[in-house]
């Protein structure tokens, strides 16, 4: 048994502490995601190498991501808290930082964190994405559409920010650019077309 639970923790080290868009992280996923690693006893052994060595960001960052497979969102952001206190240019921390911020509803604290992040990973288009979510929590639809404009001003081919993007034009009273945005998605996705006209229907008849 201890020698299984060794092997998982040297599969999880393999992975390098990303460094500035050094990996790829889509938009928020369900609280659901299904954790590879919620055995109490994993835990237990990334938290004794923390003890041995209590100033290894890549540490602390590792036991995030357990936090995040298991959705332990508010134990995830005291880890990526520390990550931050000991590497404090991580763009990528302060990106999960938000990203768990906005799954507690914690929205305000989700627009500062992905600001942040956005300094260091100024090219990132999903940070701009997840920004607009906060901001779209928080209604803020300008600031909202600013910021998913920007994610696809960086990735032009972003489906689900154009989806997003159609959906803040509607709340914002903006129909002709949301239908623009819709027949933008029909030409690549024609799934989340639909799923837009859905929501531009919806809104045209007073959701």
């Amino acid at each position: 048994m201890k020698r299984t639970l060794g092997f998982l923790v040297s599969i999880l080290m393999m992975f390098s502490l990303p460094t500035a868009c050094s990996k790829k992280q889509e938009e928020q996923r369900p609280s659901s995601a299904a954790n590879p690693y919620t055995s109490e006893s994993v835990y237990a052994e990334v938290q004794k190498k923390i003890e041995s060595n209590p100033r290894d960001p890549d540490l602390w960052y590792h036991l995030s991501e357990l936090y995040d497979r298991n959705a332990q969102y508010k134990e995830e952001i005291e880890a990526l808290k520390k990550v931050i206190e000991l590497k404090p240019d991580m763009g990528y921390a302060y990106f999960r930082l938000g990203t768990a911020y906005n799954r507690l509803g914690q929205h305000r604290e989700a627009v500062e964190s992905f600001k942040k992040a956005l300094k260091y990973m100024p090219d990132y288009p999903v940070a701009y994405n997840n920004l607009a979510i906060a901001y779209g929590k928080l209604g803020m639809t300008d600031e909202e559409i600013s910021a998913l404009k920007k994610a696809i001003a960086l990735r032009p081919s972003y489906a689900t920010a154009r989806y997003n993007l159609g959906v803040a034009y509607m709340k914002a009273g903006r129909k002709n650019e949301a239908m623009t945005m819709y027949r933008e998605l029909k030409k690549s996705d024609e799934g989340m077309a639909d799923a837009l006209m859905k929501e531009i229907e919806s809104h045209g008849r007073g959701k």
